[in-house]
């Protein structure tokens, strides 16, 4: 049954190559593509794998994972063209890469926990080349993503807490430094906090997201989760300020606080 799955699969993944073959060479805007221009494509096909998991879109997720499957054809496809690397070439790295860095699956490693793994991963990755465990993180990730990562990286060489309730105690010292400098802060509205209010304020939301891993929460997914939610309250509000063709702005905060609630309950 594998192999007859494997072997429908390699079928597709072959049309695949070969499609993309021909577009390359009849297509006017498949043969002007780089790695370049595909680059901001990715990144929103990205994405939007992101938010067809977040909405459990099944549907959704195998057609994005389509799109990216076929923008690692279409690199691997243009780096061909130039004699780079093929996607043989792709694939055999990312074999032997998973072989190597699974040695309790490949090799004669013992493990006991999926943080035994984690640990083997980053010793690893320093043995081939890293100069430290963060270099793997990109400079370009969203700030909160790279935080996620960040902790995750140190966690996997023995760097965290040894009980995971002491992150609320950190919490609450990050808080009680912020409002320490907002104290201090010029109070005038039109006069930006000063800076170290702001660094307060991501040292907060650094051990905010510390403990969302620490529970076992992906940060990412549960702050994307609360903006749809709170989009949703709040297009209730608007669409029956719209019912009652009463311009939103004109509705007082009380009006708009009832509204909110009757959104609250009509999701339960």
């Amino acid at each position: 049954m594998k192999q007859r799955v494997h072997e429908k699969a390699l079928k597709e993944f072959d049309r695949l190559l070969t499609i993309m073959d021909e577009l390359r060479v009849q297509c006017p805007w498949d043969r002007e593509q780089t790695f370049e221009s595909l680059r901001k494509l990715t990144l929103e096909e990205s994405y939007e794998l992101a938010e067809a998991i977040i909405q459990e879109n099944k549907d959704g997720i195998r057609g994005e994972l389509g799109d990216l499957l076929l923008h690692v054809v279409f690199y691997a496809k243009i780096a061909s063209e130039d004699r780079y690397f093929s996607m043989e070439d792709v694939i055999h790295g990312i074999c032997e890469k998973l072989i190597h860095r699974h040695p309790h699956i490949y090799g004669e490693v013992k493990v006991n926990s999926a943080d035994d793994v984690e640990r083997n991963w980053e010793n690893l990755k320093l043995k081939e080349g890293r100069k430290g465990v963060l270099e793997g993180v990109p400079a370009s990730l969203p700030a909160l993503i790279k935080a996620n990562r960040i902790q995750e990286k140190v966690h996997g060489i023995g760097f965290d807490w040894k009980d995971k309730s002491q992150i609320w105690d950190k919490i609450n010292e990050e808080l009680l430094e912020l409002n320490a400098e907002i104290k201090k802060a010029p109070q005038k509205k039109d006069t930006t906090l000063s800076y170290k209010v702001e660094e307060e304020f991501g040292d907060l939301l650094f051990t905010i997201v510390n403990a969302a891993r620490l529970y076992g929460i992906e940060p990412e997914n549960a702050l994307e989760r609360t903006n749809l939610k709170f989009m949703k309250r709040f297009n209730y509000i608007e669409d029956t300020a719209g019912k009652m063709n009463k311009p939103l702005q004109s509705m007082s905060l009380d009006t708009m606080n009832n509204l909110w609630e009757e959104a609250k309950k009509m999701e339960k």
